[in-house]
Formats: C-alpha cells, structure tokens, sequence
C-alpha cells in the first residue's frame, strides 16, 4: 500500500475468517476469533483436525481443489494462515475474490529457501554465509568456500529439523546430497550461537505494526521444546533483533502476523535465520503472559482492527508437549503457575505436538 492511502475499511465482529490450515495453531486462531466475535471457516484436506474441532465451519479438500476454493472464498470475508505450505496457487484463487492476508508473495518469500535468503541479502539484513546447490560437487565447492561444518537443506517444505543434513567434512556431500533427495539444495555455514531467538511482528492494513519482544528459543533434535521470555540478551542485541524483524515485514508489506526466528552470534551479531507467516509456536507464551496473545492479535491485523498491546504481564517459561508428554496432564493442572493447553489429537506420536504448558512467574503475595 502506497503511503498515505487510506486503510481498507475494518471487517467487523459478525463477520467470518477463513484460514487455511487445520492444525492447533489454526484451532487457537479460532478460539481467539470467537472472543472477538467472528466465525471461522477453515480449509484443509484433514478430517477432524484440531481447527474444525472449535471452528464453526470446516471444508476438507485438497488445496488443488479449485471448486472447493471457490465455495470456501465465497463463504468467507478474509482468508488467513496457519500453515504456510499451502500451494500458492490457492492463495491466488482465493485472491482473487476475498482478501487473503498475508498474501502470495509474503508466502512465496517464506516457502523458498533461496527466496528467503535472497531476500535478507537485498535488505542488507544479516543471515549465515550460505550457496545454492545443485549436486554432490556443488556442495563440496560450496562448503570449502563457507569454511568448516555446514548443513544441507532442502529449499522447500523443510520444517522441525525435516529436509537438513549435516555435511561436517569433504567427505559427506555424496552421501548428505542423496538423502537430500532434490535437484537443488541449500548449503548452509553452522552459526556458533549463542542462543536462538524470535521476534514476533504484527502489521495491519494500515502499516501500524506492533512488536513483541524477543523470546529465547530451545531445540531438541530440531524441535522447539523450550521458549523462554525475557530471553536473556542485552538491551542492544534487543533493539538489533527488533530493527531486522520489521525492516522484513515492512518491505514484504505484510499484513497479519509474522515470526522472525534469528541466531544470537557469540560474536553478538543477530542473524536471520528464516521466517513464518503466521502465528508461531514460540508464540505460546502471549496466550497467558502478554496483554494481547499472538492469536488475537493476528486476528485484528487480518480484519483491519487496530492492534493491541504487546506488555508482557509476567515472565514465562513455555514448554512443548511433544508425544507421550502429554499424558502429565494431571501433573500440570494441579500446579497453580502452570497453564495447559492441549490440542485435541487423538494420536500421540513420538514427536508430535500434542499440547504445551506455559509456567508464569507470578508475584507473591
């Protein structure tokens, strides 16, 4: 949106939001949406997904589905988010006849590796030295010129750890590049961190934004297990992670929510690591610790609601409760600090997110 245009006028309470994605980040979008008084529509090819579990409607199709797109956008006023591994394709469908925010070229920098990179290195914003590559050779090239151990990503559909490979020495490429399994891939330099962290951005039609601070992120086998708030960084890595984080939101022109996941160097540079279009598992902690959750808050920016306030209300220590985990149900209910949220899935797999419990530091009295 040019400056100084006029924001598109609010959709109002009453009104239903659309999401595509089925999954517990699309389930929390919803029940934030009823506090707020909208209905939500979602879409997704799974039957009795964690959203149409509290949504008040649901289409089960495939995102090919262009008659499914249809009848889902003409059911809708606004299309959002839970999942950014919907095909673009069904962004533009959609577009073509309700307002999908964030929009197909916010998704297609998110969906790409080599899009996302490109990206930061055009905005001056600081990542891992890192080389696009198309085979064993290009990999052995590539790290020796990156210097010292690297991992191999996929460009596409890699999440929680999914789609990387370590290549640690000359050796690995041949055998990193056939797991890798794909005709291009992305060579990556490890970042010696000190801690990883995110920063969550929301920005509505309009171009206000409101920030929430930087969160500290933990990952066992390349899934976030632990995010913990304040993150213990200084006020100036602070203010560094906070300026990258809407440098890239504000020239994507997004409007919804976007998470920002950043490395914290040991040399005490921030960089960008990669981001999500929408709400983010370490956003948890909003829910019960902040004035305005994550969900809420991506809900206003979508309809065109002025945003809310991001203070945090207490310090907080989110927990994923992945597999198993969550059979201590009974363990988090009975501790006064701690407040449990569980998705509604019916199979608890090794590795699955089943729920997450977030344990608020709270004043004595």
């Amino acid at each position: 949106m040019t400056s100084g245009a006029r924001p598109p006028e609010p959709i109002p309470p009453g009104a239903t939001l659309g999401v595509f994605g089925g999954g517990q980040l699309g389930r929390m979008l919803a029940l934030a949406a009823a506090r707020l008084g909208y209905r939500t529509h979602v879409f997704c090819p799974e039957r009795d997904s964690p959203a149409a579990e509290v949504a008040a409607a649901a289409t089960v199709a495939d995102y090919g589905d262009e008659c499914a797109l249809d009848r889902f956008a003409a059911a809708v006023d606004v299309v959002t988010l839970e999942f950014e591994n919907v095909p673009l394709a069904a962004l533009e469908r959609a577009a073509a006849e309700v307002p999908v925010r964030p929009g197909a070229r916010v998704l297609a920098a998110a969906q790409d590796r080599l899009a996302e990179k490109g990206l930061m290195a055009r905005l001056g914003v600081a990542t891992t030295g890192w080389e696009a590559v198309r085979g064993p050779d290009d990999v052995e090239r590539a790290r020796a010129r990156l210097g010292g151990d690297c991992i191999l990503k996929t460009t596409r559909l890699g999440y929680d750890g999914k789609g990387q490979v370590p290549v640690d020495a000359a050796a690995d490429a041949p055998a990193a590049w056939r797991a890798l399994g794909a005709e291009v891939g992305l060579l990556e330099a490890r970042v010696d961190f000190a801690c990883e962290i995110s920063v969550l951005v929301a920005r509505g039609a309009g171009g206000a934004v409101a920030v929430y601070e930087a969160a500290e992120n933990r990952h066992s086998e390349g899934i976030l297990d632990t995010t913990l708030v304040p993150a213990r960084i200084d006020g100036a890595t602070a203010r560094a992670a906070r300026a990258a984080a809407l440098r890239i939101v504000r020239a994507l022109d997004a409007v919804g929510l976007i998470a920002v996941e950043m490395f914290v160097a040991r040399d005490g540079r921030v960089l960008v690591n990669e981001i999500a279009p929408r709400p983010h598992n370490s956003g948890h902690w909003t829910l019960d610790a902040c004035a305005t959750s994550q969900f809420e808050q991506a809900v206003r920016a979508v309809c065109g609601l002025p945003l809310g306030s991001t203070a945090r209300l207490a310090d907080a220590e989110m927990q994923n409760l992945l597999g198993a985990r969550i059979d201590d149900w009974r363990r988090w209910l009975a501790d006064p600090a701690a407040k449990l949220h569980v998705y509604g899935k019916t199979e608890a797999r090794p590795g699955r997110k089943m729920g997450h419990v977030t344990r608020l530091r709270l004043p004595e009295r």
